[in-house]
């Protein structure tokens, strides 16, 4: 059993409590609205009046509140900065890699062990064999906290003391997400033009995803590697492939912006000298910048 405050009760600092509650933590709760904590008292949790207060009652304090601003205009409060000292601070709200070292640095201006974390699951799966929180940052921080992470997350990796690095990985699988799901409802609108059935789009894209992730892990081993040349596919083949996705959708009189994207990255790649090589090849255009 661990002793922990929870500040910040959105949709996933509710299911942190929540999860942590029902495996038999004691926790304390403080959330800007108290109403929204009434559930948590329900099952146990402790409700404190203020953040120094939910600080000063457990020598574990987790954030999950909007993004990293949020969270200094909180606990930078003289008495709640004072309460923190010699304690572990887990930083679970999205942001970027240097907000995490900006928060690392503030940390430990105030003594105060600091562990930066992302969590790459949605707040149904919190505390389920599915989710995963990656960590990164003081390595006696999550020595100390390490069975607490194990009971949010089936999987909690930890990626070592560069504090930026959970934020880094999170933010590049958001990237592959939010690009994926884009295509999903582009392809969504495709299906619909032609009338057939979504569901049966979403059960197709679940069955071949294996083999997507092949792709993926065999294009990441590429760019890692610089090794473009002979591919099974080329970078020229992608940028006909989406020009085919640009007429289809004016034909279907679809919104044409996600495959215009595609059509116009792919042909950068191939106007650079990289059509033949694979498709991977464009992040030689990526790291050019804009």
């Amino acid at each position: 059993m661990s002793v922990v405050s929870v500040i910040g009760l959105g949709p996933m600092g509710f299911a942190l409590a929540r999860a942590l509650l029902e495996r038999g933590d004691r926790v304390t709760v403080w959330n800007r609205t108290a109403a929204k904590a009434e559930p948590l008292v329900a099952q146990g949790a402790a409700l404190a009046a203020s953040v120094a207060e939910a600080v000063q009652a457990s020598a574990v304090v987790v954030v999950c509140v909007a993004d990293y601003q949020a969270t200094f205009r909180l606990l930078e409060a003289r008495d709640v900065a004072a309460a923190l000292a010699g304690k572990v601070l887990i930083q679970l709200s999205t942001g970027t890699p240097e907000d995490a070292r900006r928060g690392e640095a503030w940390a430990k201006e105030r003594g105060v062990d600091y562990l930066d974390g992302a969590i790459l699951a949605i707040p149904s799966q919190i505390g389920k064999p599915e989710s995963t929180l990656l960590v990164s940052g003081s390595d006696s921080a999550y020595r100390k906290s390490k069975p607490l992470l194990e009971r949010m997350a089936g999987a909690v990796p930890y990626l070592g003391e560069k504090v930026g690095t959970a934020s880094a990985l999170d933010l590049a699988f958001l990237s592959y997400v939010f690009v994926g799901l884009l295509g999903f409802y582009h392809g969504a609108r495709i299906c619909e033009a032609e009338g057939l059935s979504v569901a049966d789009l979403g059960s197709m894209l679940a069955d071949v995803a294996p083999a997507v992730g092949a792709m993926i892990k065999h294009d990441a081993h590429v760019i890692q590697s610089g090794a473009f040349g002979d591919p099974e596919s080329s970078l020229d083949a992608c940028w006909r492939g989406a020009e085919i996705l640009v007429r289809q959708a004016k034909e279907a009189g679809l919104n044409t912006e996600l495959p215009l994207f595609a059509s116009g990255l792919f042909r950068k790649g191939v106007t650079a000298g990289h059509g033949a090589e694979s498709p991977s090849a464009l992040v030689k255009v990526l790291r050019e910048g804009a």
